[in-house]
């Protein structure tokens, strides 16, 4: 069986690293299923309720703003991604020996399974894409909780991206508490 694995929020100047490890059945239907960046929000929804309610497994994983400040976002992302893939193997009855895992990006985490890194397979492996879709689709309402906690830095709209608005918030009333504080905010 195919683990992928995949974060959403590296990029944000805010909130945490979300990630996702899923295993998908042979028969599921991956016309749903794109790089979660190129779905619309809907799109996304739709595809997020088909994976959980067919994957064989998934498991969400995150790692906080402050552990971002602390250890960095690659490593923060690692993390995420271990917890992921754990949270995955804990909630079913699968065991190690069965599964390999492909990871978006550059590097594989610290998992007790063999993995490869790809770039871009979130584009390419339906169990990456799956991971991209949950794991965006996890953070993206975490941020918009955020957003009713701290409206005056407008979350719901950039999920902690650093456009415009949300630099010049950081200007304007300082830092929330869920910015990463190692992050430039540039006007």
């Amino acid at each position: 069986m195919i683990a992928g694995i995949d974060e959403a929020g590296r990029g944000p100047i805010a909130g945490p690293v979300c990630a996702a490890a899923v295993i998908l059945p042979d028969n599921f239907n991956i016309k749903l299923l794109n790089d979660s960046k190129k779905l619309t929000a809907s799109r996304r929804e739709e595809a997020r309720r088909e994976i959980m309610a067919q994957a064989v497994a998934w498991g969400i994983g995150w790692a906080s703003h402050a552990e971002i400040d602390r250890i960095n976002i690659l490593r923060a992302s690692l993390l995420a991604m271990k917890r992921a893939f754990d949270e995955m193997m804990k909630k079913s009855c699968l065991q190690t020996e069965n599964i390999t895992a492909i990871t978006d990006g550059l590097y594989v985490p610290d998992i007790p399974v063999p993995g490869t890194a790809m770039v871009k397979a979130d584009a390419k492996v339906p169990q990456v894409m799956a991971a991209s879709i949950m794991a965006k689709t996890a953070r993206d309402s975490y941020m918009e909780e955020m957003a009713a906690l701290y409206p005056l830095y407008g979350y719901e709209k950039h999920k902690g991206y650093p456009t415009a608005a949300h630099r010049k918030a950081v200007i304007k009333y300082g830092p929330s508490p869920i910015q990463r504080l190692t992050f430039a905010v540039k006007k």
